[in-house]
């Protein structure tokens, strides 16, 4: 294999972006992925790009908002570039309100809104339009901010962004292991300047002598439902579920579980997809025509897990997007170029890999369990 300046392990949203990043700094990159470009986590069909609650601020939280907030500008840009749709559609969000303590709670968490996200809002509706219904006997909270995004559409974007500067990338190549500065690639020892860690959760075994308990993969599951929702469907969100609208149907989703990498759906999936058609009654009698899994990067601080990996010299990391991965992989891929190329960045400090709480190794367990998608 060609040497590179950057070689950057996994074709995800975390991957492409950073190859990206990159590449437009004048490094040549070859990106590697055992499967296809967004075949992992960032391949799910859900897309819900939101904000933190804002009563909860942190550097996280501002790095989240602020990243949200400029995405709409990178994928208009994207889209020119490459003349590939990615499904981008800022639709907002509303969460239902069950009783009185849960509208008390968002009357508090508007005015928090207020607050912490300039140029957005957030504000309680009594009911939603009738032909997007849903249970919510004390009313919606409502946002603005909150987008959609296809994720598959994305990376497949990104995937011609890169080739389009120049970068090269080889599906069908696993990393064995990695080094600072080197890549076990098969037989051969492959070396860059920079060696860029964004294989999901595979990342955390990549890492593991330099990052012990790094972070652990969390099950996912999710489906798709052929639905046209109407034009004024928003985005809806409770309690752990997501219900998005796409121009391709509707996207339900998801469940978790805990030290699980397989991607197979299971009986959990069929609860979410009962659930959500009991919130929603329009997605009654919707089939499914695709049903999603796959293992989800989980870091071990849960934060995002970015940047040069201590003691080992041009070893990067770039993973640990768990849930809101392909809403900042744009902004961590934008900090992750600069710090290779030696400029400054604005990654918060929680994200450094230095920063990592220590914990035990809890991947050789999953990586057993891991099975063929069905």
């Amino acid at each position: 294999m060609q040497a590179s300046d950057v070689l950057v392990i996994g074709a995800g949203a975390f991957g492409l972006w950073t190859a990206l990043a990159c590449l437009e700094r004048g490094m040549s990159v070859t990106v590697i992925d055992e499967r296809a470009p967004g075949a992992g986590a960032s391949g799910g069909p859900v897309g819900a790009l939101a904000p933190h609650a804002p009563e909860r601020w942190s550097a996280k939280a501002d790095f989240q908002l602020r990243a949200l907030v400029s995405l709409p500008e990178r994928i208009a840009a994207l889209e020119a570039r490459t003349g590939l749709a990615t499904g981008y559609r800022r639709i907002g969000r509303a969460v239902p309100l069950a009783d009185a303590a849960q509208r008390a709670q968002a009357e508090a968490r508007i005015a928090a809104a207020a607050r912490r996200w300039p140029g957005a809002r957030m504000w309680i509706e009594e009911r939603a339009p009738e032909a997007w219904t849903l249970a919510a006997p004390w009313g919606l909270q409502r946002d603005d901010l909150t987008a959609r995004i296809d994720p598959a559409a994305l990376c497949a974007a990104l995937s011609v962004a890169v080739a389009q500067e120049g970068g090269r990338i080889l599906p069908g190549l696993r990393a064995r292991r990695v080094g600072p500065g080197w890549a076990q690639i098969g037989a051969r020892r492959v070396r860059a300047r920079a060696v860029v860690v964004a294989a999901g959760w595979r990342s955390f075994a990549l890492l593991a002598p330099w990052l012990p308990g790094a972070g652990e993969p969390e099950h996912g599951q999710a489906a798709l439902l052929a639905m046209r929702p109407p034009p004024e469907a928003f985005a809806i969100q409770a309690r752990g579920l997501w219900i998005v609208p796409h121009a391709q149907g509707v996207a339900v989703g998801s469940t978790a579980t805990r030290r699980r990498a397989d991607r197979r759906t299971d009986a959990a999936l069929e609860a979410v997809i009962g659930r959500a058609r009991a919130l929603c009654p329009a997605l009654e009698g919707a089939p499914v025509i695709r049903r999603w899994a796959a293992a989800r990067p989980r870091a071990a601080s849960r934060a995002p897990l970015v940047g040069p990996v201590p003691g080992a010299q041009g070893l990067f990391a770039a993973t640990g997007g768990f849930k809101i991965g392909v809403a900042i992989a744009h902004a961590a891929a934008e900090a992750l170029g600069a710090m290779i190329a030696r400029q400054p960045h604005a990654l918060p400090d929680e994200f450094l890999p230095r920063k990592l709480p220590r914990a035990a190794a809890p991947w050789r367990r999953a990586e057993r369990s891991e099975a063929p998608g069905a």
